[in-house]
């Protein structure tokens, strides 16, 4: 399939009944127009009966329209939003094992704890786990920055994406 200059990462939120073969016809639909999901992240809503879908993909936005209508077809489909754009804030959270074996090392990596505003998860007095959230771009600079001292693992939840605010006919 022939890509477009105008793509862009396009963000979608799927809404869809909790039931076992969902993610599978999901995803089939994006393999089906030959386009790769860059990032998924599924969980529970505040409705156990409910999951949130949240993808990204490099895609032009009427393949983004495009999309949305095949998945609003599929049964346990309740609601397909795009959440490109300025209204929705994005964020992904990254977990990094960093190896601590020297004490000059140790006082650097504090440094760059507290100035990226990271989270010690866990401490070993040689290893660390560090917790990180923001934007990809953030924590792919702060990926980066640590990768000197010896990054032994990385996991990233992908992104996550919500309403930046609640409109009048939103609240009934």
């Amino acid at each position: 399939m022939l890509r477009t200059v105008r793509e862009q990462e396009q963000t979608i939120s799927i809404l869809v009944s909790n039931q076992p073969g969902v993610l599978s016809r999901v995803g089939n639909v994006f393999g089906r127009h030959g386009y790769n999901i860059k990032s998924l992240c599924v969980a529970e809503t505040t409705n156990p009966e409910v999951s949130r879908i949240t993808l990204t993909s490099e895609s032009d936005p009427d393949f983004t329209e495009k999309i949305k209508k095949q998945l609003e077809k599929l049964v346990d489909v309740v609601e397909v939003s795009d959440l490109t754009g300025p209204s929705y804030i994005q964020r992904e959270m990254m977990l990094i094992g960093v190896p601590v074996m020297k004490q000059e090392i140790h006082s650097d990596i504090l440094r760059a704890i507290e100035m990226f505003g990271c989270r010690i998860v866990t401490m070993s007095p040689d290893y660390y786990v560090l917790e990180i959230t923001g934007l990809q771009d953030e924590t792919a600079a702060v990926l980066k920055y640590f990768q000197p001292f010896g990054v032994q693992e990385m996991n990233r939840t992908g992104s996550i994406a919500l309403l930046r605010h609640l409109s009048k006919t939103m609240v009934s």
